[in-house]
């Protein structure tokens, strides 16, 4: 009987062993999951944080487009023209430091268990955006010093013409007309509508047995062309049962129809994309 709760106490104290054992195990395991989780939620968090600021560079980029856009740098003061540049030299500093902090982070997750695609397509998103910022931004610096220049001469001719209220007049009027004529060239565009033998005798396209039809790009006699204005021309009437556009146009942004007597009729579904990579449309009919 004595050799029996021997033996019985012993396993007795052997399962409590192995029960706290077994709960240093579990708390072990607690433990690395809960770290494991707490540093994926920080990661988590340190992209949002990013993405957070990063928007809320955008929004102050954006608030300067709008001020060169409407063409109000002309008619603010000397010292509102300096704090315009001062914020943009901070923007293109935050840029920067955003884009190493990415890089930081991006570094830091490629080492961590808890990367993964969603995290990989969300830094691809923010260099993306990153550098849609930085060309954004390298644009307005341009602008804004192309405007100081203008502005300068401006007000030494507004100086200089003082007491000569017409002139003055005068020189803003010219300034103005500049400023359309500008525009109008901007958005000036140019198609032609022709026959093969047309096209090639007009030397815009180029052809040869057996040879590819090429556009011949620097030798187009542009006098043949129809000049048009890029925000207002949605169709051309081509007036023949066979058409095919010859020029570089992207796949979407418009569409051939035909009517009832079946001549085609070209429609520009996009105006921004369709005239993006060049300003010359090439129609070969017939």
């Amino acid at each position: 009987m004595a050799a029996i709760a021997l033996i019985s106490g012993i396993a007795s104290c052997m399962r409590s062993d192995k029960s706290d054992a077994e709960r240093a195990r579990q708390d072990s395991i607690n433990q690395v999951l809960g770290d494991s989780l707490a540093t994926a939620l920080a990661e988590k968090d340190s992209l949002m944080a990013l993405m957070t600021d990063i928007n809320d560079g955008l929004s102050e980029i954006k608030n300067i487009e709008n001020i060169v856009a409407q063409g109000n740098i002309g008619a603010e003061t000397p010292d509102k023209r300096a704090q315009l540049r001062d914020d943009i030299i901070l923007i293109k500093q935050s840029i920067e430091k955003r884009k190493e902090r990415l890089a930081q982070l991006e570094a830091k997750l490629s080492k961590s268990n808890n990367y993964n695609s969603e995290m990989q397509k969300t830094i691809e998103s923010l260099k993306l955006q990153l550098e849609d910022q930085q060309a954004n931004i390298e644009s307005l610096t341009k602008q804004l010093e192309a405007a100081h220049v203008q502005i300068s001469n401006l007000n030494t001719r507004v100086d200089s013409l003082k007491h000569q209220n017409e002139a003055e007049t005068a020189a803003k009027v010219e300034a103005q007309k500049q400023a359309e004529q500008l525009t109008v060239e901007l958005n000036t565009c140019y198609y032609v509508v022709g026959s093969k033998k047309e096209l090639k005798e007009n030397k815009i396209i180029e052809t040869g047995f057996l040879r590819k039809t090429k556009i011949l790009e620097k030798d187009f006699e542009k006098s043949y062309f129809t000049r048009a204005d890029k925000r207002t021309l949605n169709e051309i009437q081509l007036h023949n049962k066979k058409a095919q556009v010859m020029s570089k146009h992207p796949q979407g942004s418009y569409s051939i129809e035909k009517d009832e007597k079946g001549l085609k009729t070209l429609r520009i579904l996009d105006q921004k994309r369709f005239w993006e990579l060049s300003n010359y449309l090439i129609v070969k009919v017939g």
